[in-house]
């Protein structure tokens, strides 16, 4: 049963993929950003309720109250399945995200990503793909958007950790930007490798704005890393405390 509602699950995110990634882009792409926006992230949402439909997915947000509306933050988070990319657009106000240049090639995703204004960076750059996150990043902040950033780089199975790369901490600190820590569960539940999805609970939680000002960018990612791998030990034992639904 659980096979069968993995696959049930993929041909929904399959299809929709193909409603919000052809049809959709065709319909709406004379609208102001903000519209596209609220049309676009509808893709994320269903795929997360479909999730817990068909493979008992659901999750829990915890530190809600530190979600501050009224101004933009950079999100820096815990990256260990593709869960977060869906979730996240019902967690946080509108947002975009800093990704690898290369997603924005792939035929119909990359597509519906390039109507959402995300922040592309090209890994082999060096200096310049730097140069270019911080730039095209406070556009996108001064704009009153929130910037995804997964600090790592790409997603970690559950216990592992990766380099922190500082590239969100120095686009905060330069333009003055609170940072907002997340550390989550998801990989446990949705594996960076095959179709199976594990029934249960995906914890996300999110920390105490860490304010900017003052403070190098080396300083900003050192706290964001602490508070987000303490979280995680945290975390990770409740997960091995709890036994996995059947």
């Amino acid at each position: 049963m659980r096979y069968l509602g993995a696959l049930l699950f993929q041909a929904g995110l399959i299809s929709s993929s193909l409603i919000y990634g052809l049809i959709m882009p065709l319909l709406i792409w004379p609208l102001s950003h903000e519209r596209r926006y609220r049309v676009l992230i509808q893709w994320g949402r269903f795929n997360i309720w479909w999730l817990r439909v068909t493979c008992g997915v659901r999750y829990r947000v915890r530190g809600l109250e530190h979600v501050d509306t009224s101004r933009p933050h950079v999100v820096m988070s815990k990256h260990q399945s593709a869960w977060e990319t869906l979730a996240f657009v019902s967690i946080f106000p509108r947002q975009t995200w800093v990704l690898k240049r290369e997603l924005m090639r792939i035929p119909l995703f990359g597509w519906t990503l390039a109507m959402l204004n995300p922040v592309p960076i090209d890994r082999s750059a060096g200096r310049q793909a730097l140069e270019g996150l911080l730039r095209e990043g406070k556009k996108r902040l001064d704009q009153g958007l929130w910037v995804i950033v997964f600090p790592e780089g790409t997603r970690m199975n559950p216990g592992e950790k990766g380099r922190y790369r500082q590239g969100g901490a120095q686009l905060a600190a330069r333009g003055g930007y609170p940072v907002l820590p997340v550390a989550l569960n998801s990989g446990t539940y949705w594996p960076r490798r095959g179709i199976l999805r594990h029934p249960g609970t995906i914890e996300v939680s999110v920390g105490p704005p860490i304010e900017t000002q003052g403070r190098s960018a080396a300083e900003v990612l050192a706290l964001t890393e602490d508070w987000i791998e303490s979280e995680m030990a945290q975390l990770e034992a409740r997960d091995e405390a709890t036994p996995r639904e059947q």
